[in-house]
């Protein structure tokens, strides 16, 4: 199993105010067509913070089953305290996960010490691999480079998915981990110059409508043809940065339903359907990628019970 490459944040499908299972299996085999290298189950984009643990657990077991062996399934863990944490993530072993994704805890705003006694302590409570998650825009807190060296003296703890959009932070990292530390961008519009400056892969929010786009991008850079994997990059980077226009997954579930690739777009409170004006501009920049939404002008509300 390789934790490299080009990865999906799955958004979770819902139906009625339950986790659409069957739209989520649909969603996993349109990923595995498009040649993904690796998923990442109840993450930010999959809306994790408002599942029970029962619905997470069936959510990676969904992913797990329907994926068969063919790529890693990663399950987020995000836990405001260290004992949350270390529950999410024995759940996400018994539900078959081949790895975590573990988020600094959010509120809290740990020191860096005490980021390192959090990471080290579930670390020491699974025998999967770890994949920290540094993204300071949820969690008000950031992972600095040197934290993230102690850390990955720990045999669990393999990479570090890196959402800051710091151009400058792969290299940073890169600089003092060991080399077979992987590094992975968190953020779609940094993912090119990410792995210009010593990055292994990335965990897309894109990736869920659009993962051939990413592939393309990811081959051209790694196979010596920079002004490929530029052009494919800037001509995505309008979708990219729409995706993010509101509150993620807004955009991409929204995105994801137009496309067929979801039955529905709907949400869990807090998160409220696409403005008109965010649909707009998600509609604009799918044309621009060269990727036609059905848009349903007056749908009904796409948000669900709480």
């Amino acid at each position: 199993m390789t934790l490299r490459g080009v990865m999906t944040a799955l958004v979770t499908p819902m139906r009625d105010g339950a986790v659409d299972e069957d739209g989520l299996r649909g969603l996993v085999r349109a990923q595995l067509d498009g040649k993904i290298e690796g998923l990442v189950a109840c993450g930010s984009t999959g809306e994790a913070a408002t599942l029970t643990g029962d619905e997470q657990a069936a959510v990676v077991r969904a992913v797990v089953d329907e994926v068969g062996g063919r790529v890693p399934v990663i399950a987020g863990v995000g836990a405001r305290s260290t004992h949350g944490a270390i529950d999410e993530a024995r759940r996400g072993a018994r539900s078959g996960a081949d790895a975590l994704l573990v988020v600094t805890p959010a509120y809290n705003k740990p020191t860096q010490d005490g980021l390192v006694a959090h990471f080290q302590a579930v670390a020491d409570a699974t025998d999967l691999p770890i994949i920290l998650y540094n993204v300071p825009g949820r969690t008000a807190c950031d992972m600095k480079p040197a934290t993230v060296a102690t850390l990955a003296e720990h045999p669990n703890i393999v990479g570090i998915k890196e959402a800051t959009g710091d151009l400058t932070r792969a290299a940073d990292v890169r600089r003092v981990v060991p080399k077979d530390f992987v590094l992975l961008s968190g953020d779609d519009f940094t993912y090119l110059p990410f792995i210009a400056t010593g990055g292994d892969g990335c965990i897309s929010v894109l990736g869920n409508i659009a993962p051939q786009r990413l592939m393309a991008i990811d081959t051209g850079a790694r196979q010596g043809l920079p002004a490929e994997a530029l052009a494919i990059h800037l001509r995505m980077l309008p979708l990219m940065h729409a995706l993010f226009g509101e509150s993620n997954p807004i955009p991409v579930k929204t995105a994801a339903h137009w496309l067929g690739l979801i039955p529905s777009a709907e949400l869990r409170l807090p998160l409220t359907p696409l403005t008109d004006a965010g649909a707009d501009a998600l509609e604009a920049a799918l044309l621009l990628a060269s990727l036609v939404p059905e848009r349903a002008p007056g749908a009904p509300s796409t948000v669900g019970p709480a």
